[in-house]
Parts: structure tokens; C-alpha cells; sequence
């Protein structure tokens, strides 16, 4: 019996739930499972193995996960892709089958263990995943610094130069980025970090502002002050629970209001009182326990 977590990854979606997936099969590794972490892309899966994922397999999508897994296997699904009845078969061939939410009102169709946001009962496995690591104490460094995710196909940043300029950020750039488009972000920032210094950053810097939602919990649980940039919509929970960790969230790049919270934040002494995000521990044993 194996356990097969999919990750929807690929260059314009970002990283994210290659993150949360490094959490979780890291640590059920630790309690002697045989795992097997399945991606869209094989940047993706590089990107794995600097968060401890030794090895990954490439699929075209989740249609295709039964392609490598096999009656009796455990599936972890993390994508918002439409599976066009493929669940069905999953959650009748497979042992175990767990999904991330993906909507307010998404819940379990076919049998399958959801993650959700936000838990009511000791029954639902919370999706706020985050990496121990973020949680260690480390020296803070006066510095405002700026990830928008791991993927810019659109040259979002540059197409809003005049939001950054004079604002005194340090850019950290995402695994997707390119080398030309590195050379134009340079004029607009302080510094550019590589991604390979993330974890670093994250736990280092006073100030973090990001349109990632998993950037921001890291950077929460690292106590960093954070600034949300909301470029799509957020849903409800996600929103709720940004606002329950006192994250500030500016819609779209709005100088204005950016700089409104960025004072307010600084001024704010007691931030790091705000910090309630939970180590992954009791998730994991949730997870194992229903394996």
C-alpha cells in the first residue's frame, strides 16, 4: 500500500500546494508510510526535493492519477481541477481517498476525507498547512519584502511598476520567474532575492507582502507583519482567516491603502500577540489514523 498525493502545479499556477504537500508527505514519511508526491511538471517536482520530497512522477492531470496508483493505494487530491467523474472511480478503488476544499460549500461527494479551512468538529482535517520550520525563532531583519507567488507569467509586476517604485521593497523572486524579466524588475526594486533563499526570507524579514495565500500563513506563523495583495478573489474562509490573523488585505495594487496599512502595521507593537496558527502535528495524525 502506497500514498499518492497530487499537487496541481505548473508555471501559471504557482507552488502552493507543492509546499503544503512537502509538509504533509515529509512527516508522514516520518511515520514509516511508503509515499509518492505526483505533480504537472517537472520544475515542480525540483522545486519538491528543496523542501525534503526525494522523488515525484509527472502526470498530465488528475484524470490520470489511477495511471500510477493502484487498487488499495491512499490519495491526497489538492487541485481545483474538474475530474469529470474520475472521483467516483477513486473513492471506489482506493483505500483512502482525502481532498482539499476548493469552495465555501465544497464538501465530501463520493465518501472522500475533506481539508477544509475552517473545522467546527473534531472530525474535519484542517487544510492550514505549514511547515514546522516557520515556527522556529530566528533575527528579524529590518526590511519590507515582497513575494507575489512563485509564477508571473503576465509580468504583473512590471505592469505595476509605479506601485513599487519608492517603496523601498526587497523582491523575492518565484521558481517561474526568467532571466530577461529579471533584469527589468531590478530597476523598480531595492534588491532581488533568488527563490532558492524562500525559507530564509520568510523567517527573517520583518514585513512581508504577498499575494500568496500559503506565503502568508508561513510568514504569520514566522511572525512577520503581513500585508495581503489580493489580485483574484478571495473566498470567504480564506478571507475570514486572513482577517483572524489581523493580516492586512489591500485589494488589487492600491498604493494608497498599501501605505495606509504598512504605517499602521509598523506602529503596531503587539502584532506578534496575533500569531494562532497551529503546528501540523494533530493534522497528521488525523491523516494517518484514516490511512
Amino acid at each position: 500500500m502506497k500514498l499518492y498525493y497530487y499537487a496541481f502545479t505548473g508555471h501559471k499556477y504557482g507552488l502552493d500546494r507543492v509546499k503544503r504537500a512537502s509538509v504533509i508527505l515529509n512527516k508522514l514519511r516520518e511515520k514509516g508510510m511508503d509515499t509518492m508526491l505526483l505533480v504537472n511538471d517537472f520544475r515542480a517536482g525540483l522545486v519538491a526535493r528543496d523542501f525534503g520530497v526525494p522523488e515525484s512522477i509527472s502526470i498530465e492531470g488528475i484524470q490520470d492519477i489511477d495511471a500510477v496508483a493502484e487498487n488499495g493505494d491512499i490519495v491526497i487530491i489538492d487541485s481545483p481541477e474538474d475530474d469529470h467523474g474520475r472521483l467516483v472511480k477513486y473513492c471506489a478503488d482506493f483505500k483512502t481517498v482525502f481532498r482539499f476544499a476548493e469552495h465555501d460549500d465544497d464538501k465530501s461527494i463520493h465518501g472522500e476525507k475533506m481539508l477544509s479551512i475552517t473545522c467546527k468538529d473534531e472530525n474535519c482535517i484542517s487544510s492550514i498547512i505549514v511547515d514546522d520550520l516557520y515556527f522556529e525563532t530566528q533575527k528579524k531583519e529590518e526590511k519590507v519584502l515582497f513575494f507575489l507567488g512563485d509564477s508571473d507569467s503576465n509580468k504583473t509586476i512590471l505592469n505595476n511598476s509605479d506601485f513599487f517604485e519608492n517603496n523601498k521593497m526587497e523582491l523575492l523572486l518565484g521558481n517561474y520567474f526568467y532571466v530577461k524579466y529579471e533584469t527589468d524588475l531590478e530597476k523598480i526594486f531595492d534588491k532581488l532575492h533568488e527563490a532558492e533563499e524562500y525559507v530564509d526570507l520568510i523567517c527573517s524579514s520583518t514585513i512581508i507582502v504577498t499575494a500568496s495565500f500559503q506565503t502568508a500563513l508561513e510568514a504569520v506563523a514566522s511572525q512577520a507583519k503581513v500585508i495581503f495583495i489580493e489580485l483574484k478573489p478571495l473566498s470567504l474562509k480564506e478571507k475570514e482567516y486572513l482577517e483572524l490573523l489581523k493580516i492586512m488585505i489591500v485589494i488589487g495594487f492600491n498604493k494608497e491603502k498599501y501605505c495606509l496599512y504598512l504605517e499602521e502595521i509598523k506602529l503596531n507593537d503587539n502584532y506578534k500577540e496575533c500569531v494562532n496558527i497551529s503546528k501540523v502535528d494533530k493534522i497528521i495524525d488525523k491523516i494517518h489514523n484514516l490511512c
